[in-house]
């Protein structure tokens, strides 16, 4: 161990949280997740607090350790923090992942309700609800991204949309999968990513919610190279909730695996890369059909036309 951090003795039921201010660059990275730290074992439970209105880069990372934290691991999370190193505190016995979880609150995004084990009993009547906890994979639905795909599947459904074949690349923890086969329950539904620990996920995330097994086809799969995303070709609603870079190299393979008409809902990228994003799909024959703002983020709803 390092020099530079003390020695704790580890206790299974020890939960330790450690917290420090980030900016908000930090902040989507965190959401888009972190290969190096989730590799820990255990991962401590990130959780990034919403910046204050008058102060928008001003985010706050609590970090939540089941035991006391190594210092490898504590030396790893401390570089996300832009003011220096922090001390972690040691937290009274409690459920860590409880406690962790109950700082995310739910969200609301047109019919959908996506909560946490800590809010079970605030689910609206009203309300198609998902247990989404956050864990190993991105896309809970506490980021705005996600929220905005979940509003832009209620908008479809309100607008008589009617699909077949669905596609969820880099589906995360499923939800976007979920919610789909929710608002078209005879739809062929396939959840795709190229972290086979996101597949993993999914699965649990199934049985939380009830979801039948195989009432989801999984695949692990880099972008659409997967035998299981052949077969089920070609699609007419394609969803990625994923990074600019990857949705624009992305646009050959979604335009060749979807058939005409098809709906993309393409997330994760910022309203600044819209434009960008937007031309490389325009030339493979997809308009724009609508266009969603959450804060600094865009959700592009397209219709391939060609």
């Amino acid at each position: 161990m390092s020099a530079d951090y003390p020695t704790w003795q580890t206790q299974a039921d020890e939960t330790w949280k450690l917290s420090f201010p980030v900016d908000r660059a930090t902040a989507d990275r965190i959401a888009a997740g972190l290969p190096e730290i989730e590799a820990l074992d255990p991962a401590p439970v990130l959780v990034v607090s919403e910046p204050d209105p008058v102060q928008p880069d001003a985010w706050q990372l609590d970090a939540y350790f089941e035991g006391a934290p190594e210092a490898e691991a504590l030396a790893l999370v401390q570089t996300l923090s832009s003011t220096g190193s922090a001390t972690p505190e040691r937290l009274p016995d409690s459920d860590w992942v409880t406690l962790s979880q109950g700082f995310l609150a739910p969200i609301r995004a047109g019919r959908f309700f996506v909560h946490t084990a800590a809010h079970a009993d605030a689910v609206p009547a009203d309300a198609v609800a998902f247990r989404i906890e956050a864990s190993r994979a991105f896309g809970t639905g506490h980021h705005e991204t996600t929220a905005g795909c979940l509003e832009a599947l209620d908008t479809l459904a309100n607008e008589g949309a009617r699909f077949d074949r669905i596609a969820d690349v880099g589906t995360g923890t499923g939800l976007l999968a979920f919610a789909a086969r929710a608002l078209w329950p005879d739809a062929a539904v396939i959840a795709s990513d190229i972290d086979p620990v996101s597949i993993e996920v999914v699965r649990e995330n199934m049985g939380v919610n009830g979801i039948a097994e195989g009432s989801v086809a999984l695949a692990v799969a880099d972008g659409m190279d997967a035998p299981a995303l052949a077969a089920a070709a070609p699609f007419d609603l394609i969803l990625a909730n994923i990074l600019a870079g990857p949705l624009i190299a992305l646009a050959p393979e979604f335009a060749r695996a979807a058939q005409p008409g098809a709906i993309a809902v393409l997330a994760g990228l910022l309203e600044s890369q819209a434009h960008d994003v937007l031309y490389a799909y325009r030339e493979q024959g997809f308009a724009p059909r609508a266009h969603l703002q959450r804060g600094d983020w865009a959700i592009l709803v397209l219709v391939q036309g060609s």
